[in-house]
């Protein structure tokens, strides 16, 4: 079956590598907005087979919608099947009701993307009390590919080398020990007390290997930046003389990267999943095997 890749403009960066890496071609998705705000994207027309609709969805309300009618418009100009590749995929930490009179979002997001696309495709999807993505997805053919290797790479060519691996929180444990791994190093895993958004204090246990250091955080989001700020403190109040922050996604502004650095993070790495400055890690190669093995499949 033949495939093609369509993209946004805004994305055709990324969307080019990953296209590039299965040696397909790129379309590049024609959007425009009426007066009242209504979106028409405007497709290629397809050759019959796969379209493969490559989006990262960071800053999702304005996206969904002309990301639904470009598929609708993939199938319209002759797609037998739409497949979503999105390298960032949100509104997965909401997955029960924590207070009466809220919505189950991710619930909501499982519905619609599923109504929209044959099968789906994402990069480390924040996944804390789920136990995997054929939950979220259970009528699709759905793969979270884990990014613990790709930091885990960038943090292995670092100069001076990474001592110690920190996870932010109980529940970054399992793959800050995978990284870890990776690159021979120790692992520390906080202690952390969310009181809001913005709120929140971190502890790290008393270790002497922390002295003189260099540790490396790692963790699948930064938005506003507040657990790796916390984190940060703490460890340089330990005595580590160099923190590196490594995640998977970079949500956050330049006014955000700014604060982390006044906080004590001599250096921020992040993949390419979400467009911004200092995202220069790529996820092309990595999506585009999960893809083949999901096609081969």
């Amino acid at each position: 079956m033949t495939a093609e890749v369509h993209a946004f403009p805004d994305e055709a960066g990324p969307a080019g590598r990953f296209a590039d890496a299965l040696g397909l071609p790129l379309n590049l998705i024609r959007p425009h907005a009426f007066p009242d705000g209504e979106s028409r994207p405007t497709v290629t027309a397809t050759t019959g087979g796969t379209a493969i609709l490559y989006r990262s969805l960071a800053r999702p309300d304005g996206r969904l919608m002309p990301l639904l009618l470009a598929a609708d418009a993939l199938r319209r100009a002759g797609a037998t099947q739409v497949d979503l590749v999105a390298p960032y995929l949100p509104y997965m930490r909401q997955d029960r009701v924590f207070t009466p009179g809220e919505p189950l979002s991710q619930a909501v997001m499982g519905r619609v993307l599923s109504e929209a696309f044959d099968r789906i495709l994402t990069l480390e999807a924040h996944l804390h009390r789920t136990p995997d993505l054929a939950a979220v997805f259970p009528d699709r053919p759905a793969r979270n590919v884990g990014g613990a290797g790709i930091l885990a790479a960038a943090l292995a060519r670092l100069t001076p080398r990474v001592d110690l691996v920190a996870g932010p929180d109980s529940e970054s444990l399992a793959w800050a020990s995978q990284v870890a791994s990776h690159i021979a190093a120790g692992l520390l895993v906080a202690r952390k007390q969310r009181r809001g958004d913005r709120d929140v204090s971190v502890q790290y246990p008393d270790d002497i290997r922390l002295r003189g250091a260099h540790v490396a955080i790692v963790d699948d989001i930064c938005s506003s930046g507040g657990t790796l700020m916390a984190a940060a403190r703490a460890l340089k109040a330990a005595g580590a003389a160099r923190v590196t922050s490594a995640v998977v996604h970079g949500l956050h502004d330049s006014d955000v990267a700014r604060a982390l650095k006044a906080a004590g993070i001599d250096r921020l790495i992040a993949t390419d999943s979400v467009a911004g400055p200092g995202r220069r890690l790529p996820v092309a190669g990595v999506l585009a095997r999960a893809w083949g093995e999901m096609d081969a499949g």
